[in-house]
Order: structure tokens, then C-alpha cells, then sequence
């Protein structure tokens, strides 16, 4: 589960970075997904619940679901990679726990272990219905390190 320990910011350079980088994911857009937080190692995603990211029993799309668990890992890793490079997810697997039921799902994605070319991350998805907040899936992530291509 989430650790609640208090963690600082990412520096202003780094979370400009990264913001700039969510803002050209097409996907992220279109889903209507945005960031929330922002630290070392540790991302956090929020997508509010509108008819076109629910599946046919009203609930969010797992599919909905799954690429903001894989953005939010994505994100978690590039806070501690240099800034030459850019990430690739490898492989994820997600567990889905509950339906996903609320007013939006916040996704978090975790570094357990930094790499210099791989690394791996956990993933989080909990729905928020009201004021209650739910795990509704878990996940692991590998993601690599790529040098940018110089233009």
C-alpha cells in the first residue's frame, strides 16, 4: 500500500521536464488525465470519471485504468533519470482489485528499484467515490533509461 511518509518536491527544473513531456502524451489528453504531485521517485495521476473512460456497466475502463497505472510508473522513474534521457515502459502487469467506481482514480507510480538502465516501479490505482478511497489495482513496472537522440 501507499507509504504515507512526507517526501519533498521534485526541483522546479525536474517537475518542468516531466510536466512538459505529460503535455505531448496525446493519450494522457484525450483520457483527460493530469498530474497531481510530483517527487523524487513518486508520481501521482488523477483521471475524473466522464462517460468515454467507462466501460458498459459504468465502470472506469481497465483499459482507462491501465494506461495511467503505466504513466504514472513511467513518470515515477523519470524523476531520478538525468536529463538527456527519456524512458520506455519495458513490461507491466496489473492486478485489478474492485471495480473501479468513484468520482475519479488517482494512479501513483512508485521507484522500488532505481537502475542506471532498468528500473522497476510499483503501481497504484484507488478510486475516490466521495471521501472514501479505494485500491482498486496493483501493479509492477520495468521501465529504460534512453539516451535522447540529439535532433
Amino acid at each position: 500500500m501507499e507509504d504515507q511518509t512526507p517526501q519533498q518536491q521534485a526541483s522546479p527544473e525536474k517537475q518542468s521536464r516531466i510536466r512538459e513531456s505529460f503535455d505531448r502524451q496525446g493519450l494522457m489528453a484525450h483520457l483527460g488525465a493530469r498530474i497531481t504531485q510530483i517527487t523524487p521517485g513518486r508520481v501521482h495521476l488523477t483521471l475524473p470519471s466522464w462517460p468515454e473512460v467507462t466501460q458498459q456497466h459504468g465502470y472506469f475502463h481497465a483499459g482507462a485504468t491501465s494506461a495511467i497505472a503505466d504513466s504514472a510508473g513511467g513518470y515515477a522513474a523519470y524523476t531520478l533519470f538525468p536529463d538527456h534521457t527519456d524512458v520506455l515502459t519495458v513490461e507491466y502487469k496489473i492486478n485489478f482489485l474492485a471495480p473501479a467506481v468513484g468520482d475519479h482514480l488517482e494512479a501513483i507510480g512508485t521507484v522500488l528499484k532505481p537502475g542506471r538502465t532498468l528500473t522497476v516501479c510499483q503501481l497504484e490505482v484507488f478510486a475516490h467515490h466521495h471521501t472514501q478511497r479505494k485500491l482498486i489495482a496493483t501493479g509492477q513496472q520495468t521501465l529504460i533509461q534512453v539516451t535522447r537522440p540529439t535532433p
